[in-house]
């Protein structure tokens, strides 16, 4: 435990008011994850999830997978949704835990009954593979369509998915391109390339190509690397263009704008 923490006493904790709470925590990581260490230390189950969070991230602590299952753990017995939904991320990729596919459909499960987007998500896409659970395409539909109604992006670009391959629906390319339209929106990177996708087999391709460009500015290095391919094998010139737009830029820059998928 840093010395930062340890100066954050209950004294301090029982008298901050919710504007300077919210200052130190937009403030120095270092200082507001010390707060937030104190808080989850004297059992605030909130904080024991904001915690968890950044020690997953390394956000004003050093990173420490393991250190940040136990806070999860914490707060997920406690009821906390995104605790939850954060517990199954562990157990899905091994972070401080073994993997365990049925026990992160577990908590994704609790996470998407407690009403959490995140968490219906999640347990719709292990519902739509199979991964942890028999697979239940119409059951991951009912799921995703709950989180799309709340607005959640990826969500919304999966059900989409549904409508343009016909799964346990009726093929429908008005509703899957709707779908696909907010999704890249509410800016789910996979959403803006499947919008522009249909967009382009419509012939609209300058609006096309403006949420092609914007692909990048989030998806994940892998994603690009399968974009680029159906940039180069277009037969629109503009994307070919990009295309190689992109690959020059990722040859002449050491470090690509492109971040990894969110934790949640």
């Amino acid at each position: 435990m840093s010395r930062a923490i340890n100066d954050v006493t209950v004294r301090a904790l029982a008298s901050v008011s919710r504007d300077e709470l919210a200052a130190i925590l937009a403030g120095p990581p270092d200082r507001a994850a010390a707060w937030v260490a104190a808080a989850a230390r004297n059992g605030i189950v909130e904080a024991q999830a904001v915690y968890g969070q950044y020690l997953l991230d390394g956000h004003g602590v050093e990173r420490d997978v393991d250190e940040a299952f136990v806070w999860f753990r914490h707060a997920a017995r406690r009821d906390h949704p995104m605790a939850m939904n954060m517990l199954g991320r562990c157990y899905e990729h091994g972070w401080g835990t073994a993997a365990c596919a049925p026990v992160a459909v577990y908590w994704y499960r609790l996470a998407a009954r407690a009403g959490l987007d995140w968490g219906m998500y999640n347990y719709a896409s292990a519902l739509a593979l199979g991964h942890g659970i028999e697979c239940d395409r119409v059951r991951a539909l009912r799921w995703f369509r709950r989180a799309a109604e709340l607005g959640h992006a990826k969500s919304l670009n999966f059900v989409g998915s549904f409508y343009e391959d016909g799964w346990t629906v009726d093929a429908d390319a008005d509703l899957a391109l709707d779908y696909y339209r907010r999704s890249a929106q509410g800016g789910d990177f996979r959403g803006q390339f499947n919008y522009a996708r249909l967009l382009a087999e419509r012939g609209e391709i300058a609006e096309a190509l403006q949420w092609l460009q914007r692909v990048p500015r989030t998806a994940t290095a892998a994603f690009v690397v399968k974009m680029r391919g159906w940039l180069a094998a277009s037969p629109v010139s503009a994307f070919r263009t990009l295309e190689r737009t992109l690959t020059a830029n990722t040859l002449t820059s050491a470090t690509p704008n492109l971040t990894q998928e969110p934790h949640t």
